[in-house]
Parts: structure tokens; sequence; C-alpha cells
């Protein structure tokens, strides 16, 4: 692998960002490059972490952020599968072709598969000389149920990762997951020769343990690239016992109690500033009819998120135990916002027209019923509507009201371009890279920004084109000078999904809310610096802004496949 050469000025500022790469005798690693793993969650809020205000217990998150820095603006896209295409190419989604969600919808900014113009952090470093690993959810292509290996064209091991164990589809159960695979090729989690746990195999779990395992067997001579893509906490409400244990009774008190908690927790921890204030409670609690139902719910949501911080302790021992832990960046980061959908909360008979075949099903049969089965694997048919969650035949999502607990103070949820659907946490903790500890950097930056930060910790080059196709240029900006509190240089960040849409430029952000019947969008202006919580619209006071920056939208609308739209 080359050495990486810099220029002097830039050794000025980032002496206290890279040592491993001043000073072969300084480095822990002989002046190789850090090993990058990258921790993504699924469907939770911007307070759900301990570190970040929440009650839920996180240890081992709360540690990597305790001894690296807390980002208090990083912002994802509102949605998973579009965050998925924008993380792993550093683009803007309807650039890669995946401007909503798995299905060709007609135009190339919705074609529901990676496309060629676009290259994954893997295949980029992988010529810088370093093994790919990946774990968990994929969720950017369309072709689920391959009928030929040529279908597998945007499946891991065709974009870039050595090794992949994880689901290609999206939502699944967490006691039988759909789509599961083993490199190329779908396996049943009872009848994989390669990992059979001691107790009922349960997928967070799984996805940890085969994330430590790709650390442990990686040749200790080549840096490591490993992106852990859990699908926690998304549906449906699947949990360990000894887990929900934890939590029993944590959430009796109710909504408005757990959020004016989480806000005073953020603001003596520093993530949010002492003048937020909440926005509009989604739900009251009083008017609740079944609270044990509902704050059960919550009570398994947070044993999903405990138990995947339990397996992200897994990650760190197996990087103690292989000497990689001080020259690794490792970052934690979740794909949208708390989701508000009503996944299997509806009291109405289930519509299904077929019934649940109540035959059970081998262990060696592959189990694909997409993200809503029918039944279990052993025939029992699946339970929706007001069932206590957490077992396998149960199949419900926490709901808007815990969602708006979630991304406490923030409005909006999943979806929507507002700072509930759009703003996570981001963790950084990289002992041999940054020295600082329990820092916070509050630069607005978001997911585009990691291709390139990679690419330039891996020595890496982004190219102009890959397999004699023209690549996208980097939209995003290294966060390697921020590592040291280093502004950025001035740039908006744009949003769009489903047509919300929102764009960034320092302290100003005009946010739009998907106008009904097609009407023209009704613009809103925030000053977020005054104001994160998104509650005292400026735009009739500043129509000139408003004006500039719906341009500004436009203009990155045109340019990157928001338009022409579908239909």
């Amino acid at each position: 692998m080359p050495r990486i050469i810099l220029p002097c000025g830039f050794l000025c500022l980032s002496l206290m960002v890279w040592p491993a790469a001043l000073s072969a005798d300084e480095s822990p690693r002989h002046g190789r490059s850090p090993n990058i793993v990258l921790i993504m969650s699924d469907d939770m809020g911007y307070s759900d972490i301990g570190c970040y205000g929440g009650e839920i217990q996180t240890p081992n998150l709360d540690s990597l952020a305790a001894n690296g820095l807390r980002f208090t603006q990083f912002y994802n896209t509102a949605r998973c599968c579009p965050t998925r295409a924008c993380l792993l190419t550093g683009l803007y989604p309807h650039q890669t072709g995946v401007g909503y969600m798995m299905r060709d919808r007609g135009v190339d900014g919705y074609r529901g598969d990676l496309n060629r113009n676009c290259m994954t952090i893997a295949e980029v470093l992988k010529p810088a000389g370093y093994s790919t690993y990946m774990t968990g959810k994929w969720h950017v292509t369309k072709e689920t149920e391959p009928k030929s290996e040529a279908d597998k064209h945007n499946w891991p091991r065709q974009r870039g990762f050595d090794r992949f164990y994880g689901t290609i589809h999206g939502a699944c159960s967490f006691w039988d997951p759909s789509t599961l695979c083993r490199g190329n090729e779908m396996v049943s989690p009872f009848a994989d020769k390669e990992y059979q746990p001691s107790e009922p195999y349960y997928y967070t779990d799984a996805i940890s343990n085969q994330a430590a395992r790709f650390i442990r067997e990686n040749r200790s001579e080549e840096p490591f690239f490993l992106y852990v893509a859990y699908t926690a906490a998304h549906w449906p409400l699947h949990a360990r016992e000894r887990d929900i244990a934890h939590y029993k009774g944590k959430y009796d008190a109710g909504y408005d109690a757990i959020r004016k908690a989480r806000l005073a927790k953020m603001k003596a921890l520093g993530v949010i500033s002492n003048d937020a204030e909440l926005s509009a409670a989604a739900g009251d609690w009083d008017s609740i009819e079944h609270k044990d139902w509902e704050a059960a719910n919550m009570e398994v949501y947070a044993a999903m998120v405990d138990a995947m911080d339990q397996g992200i302790g897994k990650i760190i021992d197996a990087l103690k135990e292989t000497g990689q832990f001080e020259n690794t960046l490792l970052c934690y980061f979740q794909d949208n916002g708390g989701c508000a959908e009503a996944a299997g909360r509806s009291l109405k008979p289930n519509p299904r027209k077929e019934a649940p075949t109540l035959s059970k099903i081998p262990p060696e049969k592959l189990h694909y019923f997409g993200s809503s089965p029918r039944q279990t694997r052993e025939g029992w048919p699946v339970r929706a509507g007001r069932v206590m969650p957490g077992p396998a035949d149960t199949y419900i999502g926490y709901g808007k009201n815990w969602a708006n607990v979630s991304n406490t103070p923030f409005r909006e949820y999943k979806h929507w371009t507002h700072e509930g659907g759009i703003s996570t946490p981001l963790i950084v903790h990289w002992p041999a890279g940054i020295s600082e500890k329990n820092g916070f950097r509050h630069q607005p930056s978001h997911l585009i920004d990691l291709m390139p930060t990679c690419v330039e910790l891996a020595g890496a080059t982004y190219p102009e084109e890959f397999l004699g196709k023209a690549i996208h240029p980097k939209e995003g900006v290294s966060l390697v000078p921020v590592f040291a509190n280093h502004p950025l240089s001035p740039r908006p960040i744009y949003w769009e999904h489903e047509g919300n849409r929102a764009v960034r430029e320092g302290k100003w952000k005009l946010v739009a809310k998907r106008p009904p019947g097609g009407k023209p969008a009704n613009w809103e202006l925030y000053d977020i610096e005054a104001d994160r919580s998104e509650l005292k619209n400026l735009a009739d006071k500043h129509p000139e802004r408003v004006e500039r920056m719906a341009a500004m939208w436009q203009d990155y609308a045109d340019r990157t496949g928001v338009f022409p739209r579908p239909g």
C-alpha cells in the first residue's frame, strides 16, 4: 500500500488529528492507515442513546463519546434506503438512483438500485489496500429474490465488499430474518453451518457477532473497512426477555415526563443549547386507554437499542483483542429519525386474503415473506394490533407518540426534512488520531461527508470513472479538519424525500413539508442556531432570503435528479 504524502500546511493543521500518518515510530500501527468502522442503527431518534439525552442504557456508545467526539449537527436523509445509498457513495440519493425506495419508478433518480455512476466506499478503498467487510441491512437494490447470478449485480459482494453477512431486504423478523445471506448465497439462520448460537437466534446479536468475527479474521498487515448496519430499532418490536426486563415500568410516567427529562439531560450534556424548547407533543398520555400496552411498546424498543449497544461492545472487544482499537476510526450514526409509521398497530382485521398456512417451515428452508410475514417458522400466525410485543409471533411498531419522544425536542419524524426526520448523533472515536476526549463538534455536516473522510484517511483515490462509466464527483467534504475543531468552508446542504425538502446554509434552514393535493409547498425559514426546534417561522420577515435559498434548492434538485419526479 502506498505511503501517504501530505503537504506541509496540512501537516500543521492535522498534527493533533492524524499522528499515525506523521511518524512510524509514534504510531501504534507503524504508520499504517487506520481501520474504519461505520456503525449505523435504524429508525432511531436523536435523543435515544444515553450520551445524547436518553434513559436507554448504552454504556458502550457512551464510553466512545466520552473518549472521543460528539457531533451535534450531523444529518441523514430522512429515510432508510436513500440514507444507505448516500452513506455508501458520498452522493445525494437521487444521483445514485435511490431517490425513494426499492422500486423502479421509471426515471433515473428513482430506479431503486444503485447505479454505476457511483462507487461505494468499499470500491474506492479496496485499491488502497483495504479489506472490506459488511454485516447487517443492505437495502439498496430491488433484487431481493434473484433468479440468476446477474440479478445480484448490486449485492454487497458485487459492490466492493470482500465478505458480507446480512439481509438484502429492509424490515424483517429479528428472530427469523428474510433474505439473510452469507456472501452471495441466501441462508436459513437455522441451517447456517458457520453460525449456530447457543441461545435462540436474534438478528442484532448475529450482526454483532459476525462483525467481531470479521475483525478477528482480518489479516493483521491489512487495514480494513467494516460497515455494520443494524436493523435495530426498526419495527417489528422484537427483543429478548432479559433485555426487556431492564425497562419494566421505565415508561409508565408517559410521553411528557420522558421528553422533559430527556431535554434537561440533553442541555446538561451539551448536545442541545440551553434555550432549546420542546416542539408540540404528539400524544396525550392521560387520554391513552391501555397504558400498560403503550408503555410495553417503548420497553421493547429500549431493549432493542440496549441489545445493539451490547453488540457494539462485542465489536469493541474484538478490536481490543486484536490490537486494532487504538488505530480504528469508529463512527456511530442513524439512518433517519424516530419512525411514526403505524406498523401493525391498527386494530382492524388483517386485510390479507390468504390465511396463514400454519405448517412448520423446516430449518433448512428459506423463510421469505418480505417485511410482513404471515406466520412464524413454527407455524404460528403473526399477530398485530394490541398484542404485547417482543416474541416472534408479534409484529408492531412503537407509533407516533413514542417517535415524538425519540426525536426530543425536534419536530416531525422519519420521512420529513424537519429536524426530527434528519438529525442524528454522530460519535467519532479514534485514539491514535484524536487526542481530545469528551469533545463536541457543532459544525453542520452530513452523510455525504463520510466518503471523502474515508478517502482521505485511507490515502485512497476517488476516480473520475469506474468500470468504464463516468462517476459523479464527490458532493461532501472531509471531516478530518473538523476532528481538530477547524471550521468547514461554508457550503449549503440539501434534502428531498417524498416532496419534503430543505436546504441548510450556515445558521439558516429553509424547509417545506410535502404539499397536500399537489399545491405549491409553503417554505418555512428558521434560524437553527437560535431555534433548533423550528418553532419560529421567519419566512415573512426575510422574503429575499427565502427566494434566494429556494432558487438554490431548485438548482440542486435539477442538478442531482430530484426532477423529473415519477409520474
